[in-house]
């Protein structure tokens, strides 16, 4: 398989004199950890600028005659120049997105610190049990801090604070409480890692609060210019050409199917770096064991809708045949593709919910002077939820096989190995911990589970914020523009059906737009909204995750063109 490496060296001969890359490029690439240094990427956009300006002209050469041949080269260079414009400014985008995606673990990393703080004040192990006890960038960038201030005075946390407090100044406060606690008495230490727990949740639920307001104004924005404006104008075309107003085919295809996506595109991704924090989900990809590896099956659904939506659609107008194929193709392929993994999101979030619970139960049995390994089988009898279930598979695997508490739950046969929560191993592992403290780590635990509990409040709290706008995006998506879309198209086809019949008879104007290109060039665009607006309300609510993005434009795809078709069909029964 061909790999982006090579594809980039492959452009980059393109174009071989020196260029000289800029630092944010450097930093993102390394960040990024990719094989390809910055120079080879600038000589790969510009090398980029030319086949892709070379192939747009010859696809404008589809368009009717009576475009200017100036109008097509400008098009064409106008492709090629955003082209080598968007491969500059790539790594820098996604540089940015993993970082927001990384400092939505923040509140989680900090609270691991906080809890192992209070089992015994030493910043050095504290900062080694957050960055050991979880997987991402965040936790990686930890750990490297705590190694390299191995035989310094620095514990790890001060480094690691100055790397990301930029990013996140309620983490640079936070790591200051936590130094501040290992000197303090016990009393004022746990005052102490309270407010530092205080600072990071109250940081993140300030920062989501604030982008919730900002966000507001572009996103109604691109809901009128995007959906309303357009749609509408769709509408009054029949009116312009019954008023000697002539829309060309090139303009209104180039313009629907073109510029706007285009617009539209850089507007949302625009709004996507803007937000400084993203709660994302468990991620899950093809390596889990209830996700099928191979492609196969979504790729073999997806050809059989595909065909099955071409005869639909020609069943329901002769233009519909291609824009029903595709909707059905990619929307039955992505749903085939990310279900099972929405499937084991589904599953892990339900863990995740009564996890707080059952935590705080095992940390009231803890104090109480029971053992660890006894408080989770009494947290288990206790609850019936996933949580409940996950312990109880965790107090089995311990009676047969004979190990610990952190073999249990994270071992190669422990109850978590097929749930992929950072929440719940960071509870584990703080469970493992308590097992060899004993009776002093029940207050941890609780503290643990009120933690827990915290986490989720300002979750639940960010998504309400945002809920208004995403909400609107989603539902917009996924019925109300293509109903819209496809009542207009019915109203405007009927209504410019004598100047088709006209055209068709030579007495029309040359070039004009007819009502079977209407429907297609609207049924392209209403398809595109389904699934750029899906994509930028899921990113506003819970960050770009690929499986979770995936899973829903499948699902918008599928409706959008059910409905499109289905106003464009009863709208046509009307007019």
């Amino acid at each position: 398989m061909i790999g982006p490496s090579r594809v980039a060296a492959a452009l980059a001969r393109l174009y071989p004199w020196s260029v000289d890359p800029s630092d944010d490029l450097r930093g993102a690439l390394s960040y990024l950890g990719c094989d390809v240094d910055a120079e080879t990427v600038v000589r790969a956009g510009y090398g980029l600028c030319l086949p892709l300006s070379l192939a747009a002209f010859l696809l404008s050469t589809l368009a009717p005659a009576d475009v200017p041949l100036p109008a097509r080269l400008c098009a064409g260079l106008a492709v090629g120049l955003a082209g080598t414009h968007a491969v500059h400014r790539l790594p820098a985008a996604a540089a940015r997105l993993r970082r927001t995606r990384a400092l939505g673990e923040t509140t989680a990393l900090v609270g691991r610190a906080t809890l192992r703080m209070r089992l015994a004040p030493v910043p050095e192990r504290a900062a080694s049990f957050a960055a050991h006890t979880a997987d991402g960038p965040l936790a990686d960038s930890l750990a490297a801090h705590v190694r390299r201030a191995r035989g310094t005075p620095d514990t790890g946390f001060e480094s690691f604070a100055a790397e990301w407090g930029e990013a996140f100044p309620a983490l640079a406060r936070a790591v200051s409480l936590l130094s501040a606690a290992a000197d303090a008495r016990p009393a004022d230490r746990e005052r102490s890692l309270d407010r530092a727990l205080d600072a990071v949740l109250d940081g993140t639920r300030d920062e989501l609060a604030s982008f919730a307001s900002d966000v507001r104004g572009p996103t109604t924005g691109v809901y009128a210019f995007g959906v309303l404006l357009p749609l509408a104008l769709v509408g009054v075309l029949p009116a312009a050409r019954a008023g000697g107003v002539s829309v060309p085919t090139a303009l209104f295809v180039g313009v629907y199917d073109l510029l706007l996506p285009a617009s539209l595109a850089a507007a949302g991704a625009w709004i996507l770096l803007r937000r400084p924090v993203a709660l994302a989900p468990p991620r899950v990809d093809a390596n889990h064991p209830d996700v099928p590896s191979s492609p196969a099956r979504a790729v073999g659904a997806a050809a059989v809708c595909g065909v099955g939506g071409w005869f639909v659609g020609s069943a329901v107008a002769p233009w519909a045949d291609w824009p029903t194929a595709v909707g059905a193709c990619l929307g039955t392929g992505l749903l085939v593709r990310y279900r099972p993994m929405a499937r084991v999101r589904a599953r892990t979030r339900a863990v995740e919910a009564g996890l707080d619970d059952t935590l705080s139960l095992v940390g009231r049995r803890v104090d109480a002077g029971d053992s660890v390994e006894a408080a989770i089988e009494s947290a288990a009898e206790a609850f019936s939820t996933p949580a409940g279930e996950t312990f109880a598979e965790a107090a089995g695997v311990r009676r047969r096989l004979r190990v610990g508490v952190r073999e249990a739950f994270l071992g190669k046969h422990g109850a978590l190995t097929d749930v992929p929560s950072p929440r719940a191993r960071g509870a584990a592992a703080l469970l493992s911990v308590a097992a060899n403290e004993g009776r002093p780590a029940g207050d941890a635990l609780v503290a643990g589970a009120d933690h827990l509990r915290d986490l989720r409040r300002v979750e639940s709290e960010a998504r309400c914020e945002l809920a208004a706008v995403t909400e609107t995006l989603s539902n917009t998506a996924a019925l109300f523009a293509p109903l819209v879309g496809g009542a207009t198209v019915a109203m405007s086809a009927r209504m410019g059906s004598v100047d088709a019949a006209l055209a068709e008879r030579g007495a029309g104007t040359a070039g004009t737009l007819g009502p079977e290109l209407l429907g297609a060039a609207v049924g392209g665009y209403v398809l595109f909204l389904a699934a750029a607006l899906t994509v930028l309300s899921t990113g506003l609510d819970r960050g770009l995750d690929r499986t979770l993005v995936g899973y829903r434009v499948g699902i918008a795809l599928l409706s959008a063109t059910a409905a499109y078709l289905a106003a464009f069909r009863g709208a046509s029964l009307v007019f």
